[in-house]
């Protein structure tokens, strides 16, 4: 067995501390809409005009006008359309640089809001001001970048960390506590995001959740609407056509990174799903 083989979705980092701007094209997001890809980053969006729709961590969203996104290192994206005259601002931060300033921490009590709820619309005059606190740090970028210490750039990111708490504030409060059929959900989701390249087996979530198979995938398909192996196979297929797409891993190798005992039984676990062989998805 290859022992270089690819564990997880291709990863997508930025190489400097930080980036903001406001001229990302169709032309670039296009680029990202053959394959999933895994954040390492931190990425903020403001989107002022157009629409872009996308896959987050497997839910579909449609950012629009006056639409701030906060896509969390560890996220999975995918574009799958633009339309409309684009007006976007961004902001990313690498993830080495959040982990030296400990982020992480800071977003606890809203990390799970985040999560669940990462594109939140803004009122007309909330949007602009977050336009002009993103205007402000592009010329900062472009005037000062490489002459700001690491300290004053930590404390740029906490501001805009700490004013997530407040945007996402009314969120929170208005949300109902799950009930035990989302808990659940919500659980299960979870756990397949961390096992799926390793076990596919409803079995074996049902036992880490500490509830019966039957009544794990009563409650799943009553709360999403799928089955708990079609919500499984979503994630295993993602990371296997970002491998095929963006990596020159064999076709062997991607097989044996998601847990399949041979190329074969990977093959028609992907034509089942996809309705073609891997080689043929990566060869179009």
């Amino acid at each position: 067995m290859d022992t270089n083989i690819p564990k997880e979705l291709p990863k997508l980092d930025i190489p400097e501390d930080w980036i903001v701007g406001k001229d990302i094209s169709r032309e670039i997001l296009n680029m990202y809409t053959n394959f999933p890809c895994r954040l390492k980053a931190g990425i903020f969006v403001l989107c002022m005009g157009g629409e872009i729709e996308a896959l987050i961590d497997t839910t579909n969203y449609r950012v629009k006008a006056n639409d701030f996104v906060t896509i969390l290192p560890g996220s999975i994206l995918q574009i799958l359309k633009v339309t409309g005259e684009l007006n976007i601002y961004f902001l990313g931060y690498s993830s080495q640089f959040i982990i030296e300033t400990n982020v992480i921490k800071a977003t606890v009590d809203i990390f799970y809001t985040i999560k669940t709820s990462p594109v939140i619309p803004l009122k007309d005059e909330v949007a602009q001001i977050i336009r002009e606190h993103l205007d402000l740090l592009a010329k900062t970028y472009l005037t000062f970048y490489g002459k700001i210490s690491k300290e004053v750039t930590k404390h740029m990111l906490l501001t805009l960390v700490y004013g997530l708490g407040d945007l996402y504030k009314d969120i929170r409060t208005k949300k109902t506590v799950l009930g035990k059929s989302e808990q659940i959900a919500h659980d299960f989701t979870q756990l397949v995001m961390r096992h799926y390249n390793q076990e596919r087996n409803v079995a074996f979530y049902a036992e880490k959740l500490g509830i019966t198979q039957a009544h794990l995938s009563t409650t799943i398909r009553q709360v999403t609407g799928k089955t708990c192996l079609e919500i499984i196979a979503s994630m295993v297929i993602m990371d296997a056509k970002a491998q095929l797409k963006s990596t020159e891993a064999s076709v062997q190798s991607i097989a044996y990174s998601l847990n399949f005992t041979n190329m074969s039984f990977f093959g028609k676990y992907f034509k089942r799903h996809v309705g073609i062989s891997p080689q043929e998805y990566r060869n179009n």
